[in-house]
């Protein structure tokens, strides 16, 4: 994807151009309706998938074949994922993965554990250094489509897995031809205090959504959860920190959030060329990070002036600039096989 993103080309109209607006745009009911709508053909090819990502684990994905529609089976298989407490069901995946499935693709939608209503497939709880798991769900997916290239593609948290993917060791044994990742998270530790001190709309959001998610894990594992005391903090800090140091193999809080990082040298060893797109009024990612990424051929940064956190949002319709741009770097792909 490298070179082939004007970051010129997103211009919202002045009053969509708040980066709050651009942040919460997508998930109003009324546009989710219109993206649900357009989503109808991909979603109603679809068949769910629960995959072994290796040492026991369980993923859930759901796979859409444009050959459920008469069409011809894709040449490539678009792998997605979304961000921190969303699903594959989210407004912004649902409407990548139609633009992907339009265009002839295999379009596999990913959930990461503990989403969706995937709580009850694996008894230890999810966080966000779980990168093997991920990496064994992207390996399953391949083993699948043998021969076709994998595209993958992420959202925030999402966007951050797929690139630690494409860096991992494992990648490159993998068929994986390109990644784009849509304002991922850089530094976790900074996105930490972003949320603190910024507007407290995302703060009460993230905590509301992952007390929700952790009330439906005890509900499923009865006697081993019990986080009625945690439930009631209400702040995100104290929550990670309680549970990173019940939950994981990291001392402290500072530990864990560098360990899902990619800033420093973690995305050096990229195995396949990367996009990320971020934009420079994000009120939850912290654009300064970008340039404490590794400097890498394979890495392209595309920045644009406007776009909150996963929107870029050009009018009230029912796709986005990222889709637009993913059609038109899939026609050209296509164009250069014929």
């Amino acid at each position: 994807m490298t070179g082939t993103v004007d970051a010129h080309s997103f211009r919202p109209g002045r009053w969509l151009r708040g980066p709050h607006f651009q942040t919460i745009l997508p998930n109003w009911p009324f546009r989710r309706q219109r993206v649900e709508r357009r989503a109808l053909p991909m979603r109603a090819s679809s068949e769910e998938l629960v995959l072994d990502c290796g040492d026991g684990v369980r993923l859930q994905a759901f796979h859409s074949s444009p050959a459920k529609r008469g069409r011809e089976p894709g040449r490539k298989v678009a792998v997605l994922l979304h961000g921190w407490e969303g699903n594959c069901d989210s407004t912004y995946l649902l409407s990548l993965a139609q633009t992907c499935f339009a265009a002839g693709l295999e379009v596999v939608r990913l959930n990461l554990r503990d989403h969706g209503a995937t709580h009850h497939l694996n008894r230890e709880l999810f966080h966000s250094c779980r990168l093997p798991e991920v990496v064994g769900a992207v390996a399953a997916i391949a083993r699948r489509f043998p021969g076709k290239p994998l595209l993958l593609a992420g959202f925030s948290l999402g966007g951050n897995f797929m690139l630690r993917v494409a860096a991992h060791p494992e990648a490159k044994h993998l068929p994986i031809e390109r990644v784009l990742a849509i304002s991922p998270v850089l530094d976790p530790a900074v996105t930490m205090v972003t949320l603190e001190r910024g507007f407290p709309l995302y703060h009460a959001y993230f905590v509301r959504k992952w007390s929700r998610s952790l009330a439906i894990k005890q509900m499923a594992w009865p006697g081993h959860y019990d986080f009625d005391d945690l439930l009631r903090t209400k702040n995100l800090r104290q929550m990670t920190h309680e549970l990173v140091l019940a939950h994981t193999e990291y001392p402290s809080m500072n530990d864990y959030l560098a360990g899902y990082a990619i800033t420093g040298g973690r995305l050096s060893t990229l195995a396949a060329p990367a996009t990320i797109v971020t934009a420079l009024d994000d009120p939850i990612i912290e654009a300064g990070d970008l340039a404490n990424l590794a400097r890498s051929p394979r890495l392209d940064i595309v920045t644009t002036a406007h776009g909150g956190h996963c929107g870029f949002i050009e009018s009230l319709g029912d796709s986005s600039w990222i889709d637009a741009r993913v059609a038109g770097l899939l026609a050209r792909d296509r164009a250069a096989l014929e």
